[in-house]
């Protein structure tokens, strides 16, 4: 059922069987519309095993990236998980990396971010899954009202419905560590989908590519 490996193919094949990935009719909002897809990456944290593999396979992106010569993150010293989604992705990651973290809570009339922030300090945020990229966008301006600086994200799963443009235009960088088209032809090539499945599911990825976000 685990992906024995930190592996990108490895983690859509484990969020399959674990029942993560569904087709269908499913109603997801003003950006996404009516899916025949639904993407559900929170099922992921009643496995351990899964989860520290997944903080594996972020921090094994992270030190790829520092290895360019033009590296698309900048460095960071402490991680933020997305609410709601983002939060269990975070705190494997700092586990498992000895990193510090912090969290956001909206709307809370005492304090907004539980943990230390230092003024000045770069954070990373962290999100299970992106749409149109306003919940990291909203994090983000939190995060720098408290003084923190932020210019970018890892989102485990992009939907590709306009939120890597979408933070681009915000002044954030998105690293997304898998592509929903690339996770669709990965169940189709696997025989994990029929055919009828992937073509519906790429074709509303065409039409809604480019659709305004909300608050995904």
């Amino acid at each position: 059922m685990f992906f024995g490996s930190a592996s990108k193919f490895d983690l859509a094949r484990a969020l399959f069987t674990l029942g993560g990935v569904q087709f269908g009719t499913f109603d997801l909002g003003p950006t996404a519309g009516r899916s025949p897809v639904y993407i559900n990456p929170r099922v992921l944290i009643s496995y351990p095993a899964a989860l520290r593999q997944i903080a594996r396979l972020i921090q094994q992106e992270i030190e790829t990236d520092q290895t360019r010569l033009k590296p698309r993150l900048a460095s960071f010293s402490a991680v933020c998980g997305v609410p709601m989604g983002g939060l269990h992705l975070a705190t494997a990651y700092a586990i498992e990396s000895n990193t510090p973290m912090v969290y956001v809570r909206p709307g809370s009339p005492d304090r907004e971010i539980e943990g230390r922030v230092e003024p000045g300090q770069t954070i990373l945020m962290i999100d299970d899954l992106m749409t149109g990229g306003t919940s990291i966008r909203n994090t983000a301006r939190t995060l720098e009202q408290a003084g923190a600086k932020v210019h970018d994200a890892i989102v485990l799963i992009d939907r590709e419905q306009g939120g890597v443009p979408h933070l681009h235009e915000s002044g954030y960088r998105v690293m997304p560590i898998l592509g929903l088209r690339a996770m669709l032809t990965y169940y189709y090539e696997s025989n994990l989908i029929d055919k009828e499945q992937y073509r519906t599911s790429i074709s509303y990825l065409d039409s809604t590519g480019n659709a305004l976000p909300d608050d995904s």
